[in-house]
């Protein structure tokens, strides 16, 4: 049995369950791709949201091939339909974004950015996530390897529970 929705997550809960579809990616540092992914926003009735994301590449008849980026975090509500988002990454970098919600939908810019001695650099993100209707779209834009921010993956997902 699912617990109850803590009442400060009222303004997050469209991105509750769990998510999977496809996106495409490319950075002046590196090919364009095509990737799969499978994104989980989860609650255990505290006020905040659990979060992992998993991709893969995806070949070129649309068949899993092998895993790219691991994500995991939690997204805390703040007063005033303000939120904060703690993500670390398999890649050894990990960022704090704050942003806004409105309207089934959230933007987030990264306050900080820290990363491993062994990991890319990385500098500034900027992500949008939100409702296409029934689906959810998100944009990840980066400033990494000594370029401007620009755009870097974005996908469109399904709900699949």
């Amino acid at each position: 049995m699912e617990p109850e929705l803590h009442p400060d997550l009222k303004p997050l809960e469209f991105l509750v369950g769990e998510w999977e579809g496809a996106g495409v990616g490319g950075y002046p540092t590196i090919e364009s791709f095509r990737f799969g992914q499978h994104i989980s926003f989860t609650h255990d009735g505290r006020p905040f949201l659990s979060y992992t994301s998993r991709t893969w590449l995806l070949d070129e008849e649309g068949g899993l091939g092998r895993p790219l980026a691991v994500e995991t975090g939690y997204w805390r509500p703040l007063p005033d339909h303000e939120v904060e988002v703690t993500l670390t990454h398999s890649t050894g970098i990990v960022e704090i974004y704050l942003g806004n919600v409105a309207f089934n939908r959230v933007e987030l810019r990264t306050d900080m950015v820290a990363r491993t001695a062994t990991a890319k650099e990385v500098a500034a993100g900027h992500r949008l996530y939100g409702l296409i209707g029934e689906d959810l779209g998100w944009a990840y834009d980066m400033a990494a390897m000594g370029k401007p921010l620009q755009s870097h993956v974005s996908a469109q997902l399904k709900r699949v529970t």
